[in-house]
This record gives C-alpha cells, sequence and structure tokens, in this order.
C-alpha cells in the first residue's frame, strides 16, 4: 500500500554545526525521528538585589532558557536491505552515535597542537574552540545552543556488538547576546530568534476585560 500521495512531508529536527566565525556550514546532523516531546523551561533574568523598588519588575536581559528531549536512533530498516546499507551492516548506528558524541570533544587536531605548544614552554593556552551548534525546530526556532547534558542507552545489538537501537537524551542550554554578544554569528542567530517569537506573539488572540470577569483595572 503506498502512502497518501498529498500527505504533507515531515520536517526533521536537527543541529547544524557552524564555523563561528565566518558561519560556513560544518555539518547537519538531522534526527533520524522527531522526539516525541520537546521540553522547555524559562528562567528570568530579574534583579534580584536590594534597591529600588522599581527593580522588582526589571529585567537584567533575556530568560534563560533550556530544553530537554530524547531521540530514538535504529537501523533495524537498513539491516533489512543490507545491500543498500552496508555501513549499517558494518557499524550499526555507531556513526550516529559518533556524530552526536563529538559534539562535546575538541578535534584531535586540536589536541595535538595545543599538546605541541605546551611542548614548546607556550605559558598561556588558549581553550579550544569548537563549532557553533545552531538547534533546529521548524524555521520558526532556530537557536544557539551549548550541550548541558548527553546520555545515550544502547537498547540492542548485533552479532558483532554494534549498537542497533539507543536512545540518546539531550539538554540544551540556548546561548543569547549576554552569552555570546551582538557581533558573534549566534548572537545574530539568537536575535532572529527572539523577534520570531515576537512576531508570533502577535497573532496571538488580545483577551478582554469581559472574559475576565472584571470591567478594567484601576
Amino acid at each position: 500500500m503506498t502512502g497518501n500521495p498529498i500527505s504533507p512531508k515531515i520536517l526533521k529536527a536537527g543541529i547544524v554545526l557552524v564555523d563561528p566565525e565566518s558561519g560556513r556550514v560544518l555539518r547537519i546532523i538531522s534526527l533520524q525521528y522527531n522526539p516525541d516531546s520537546l521540553s522547555r523551561t524559562l528562567q528570568a533574568q530579574t534583579v534580584t538585589a536590594e534597591g529600588d523598588r522599581a527593580d522588582a519588575v526589571r529585567l537584567k536581559g533575556p530568560a534563560v532558557e533550556t530544553y530537554k528531549l530524547e531521540a530514538e536512533i535504529d537501523a533495524t530498516d537498513q539491516l533489512e536491505f543490507p545491500d543498500r546499507n552496508p555501513s549499517a551492516v558494518e557499524s550499526g548506528i555507531q556513526p550516529q552515535l559518533a556524530a552526536l558524541e563529538l559534539l562535546l570533544y575538541p578535534s584531535s587536531a586540536q589536541l595535538s597542537a595545543n599538546e605541541r605548544l605546551a611542548n614548546s614552554g607556550t605559558l598561556e593556552i588558549v581553550p579550544m574552540q569548537s563549532a557553533l551548534a545552531l538547534f533546529v525546530w521548524s524555521k520558526n526556532r532556530i537557536v544557539p545552543v551549548k550541550i548541558t547534558d548527553f546520555s545515550i542507552t544502547e537498547e540492542a545489538f548485533d552479532p558483532s556488538l554494534n549498537p542497533i537501537r539507543a536512545k540518546v537524551s539531550l539538554g540544551l542550554k540556548v546561548l543569547s547576546v549576554d552569552d555570546l554578544g551582538f557581533s558573534h554569528k549566534g548572537g545574530s542567530v539568537f536575535m532572529t530568534y527572539l523577534q520570531t517569537k515576537e512576531k508570533l506573539a502577535t497573532k496571538a488572540a488580545a483577551g478582554t476585560f469581559s472574559v475576565l470577569g472584571i470591567g478594567g483595572i484601576s
């Protein structure tokens, strides 16, 4: 049975890695299956120090926003057609897992370069810069993020002990202009995200006093 030809195409969520200086796309990691749920937490940056009472309604910056999601990776379908999917036969889902895991590692070249600097007597070695990660969940939600939590549960294996099914849990912190600055590529992406949020808010129907059961605010 063929699928409905007019069914809408389901978009994939994923992570885009870009060079933080040039903005060049380095890699696109699309999730095999979209998570069933996405948990978001927003914490207001309020003024907490004692002072003028007007500070109670002041904000120091954008809300601190975090995401939690669980992605599934499964090679079962690919293994049904081994001739078409030699990578899955040879390594299971390890390539997909490796692509995600490397989000947390500096490259081997960076590590080797720093080791050479240390051996040459360099007194101060600057921490290694990673690619800028952009979490993409539709065109209205593209945000620069830092991975704060990462865990993998491997649930099934082939005869060679390659994992063929796993769940990846990700915790992400949205990086705002407070973290990156306005001139950083990620800061520009964040401002676009915030402006999109503001435009979406204007489309929400406005309430009325009568709906609240009051005549107004005195």
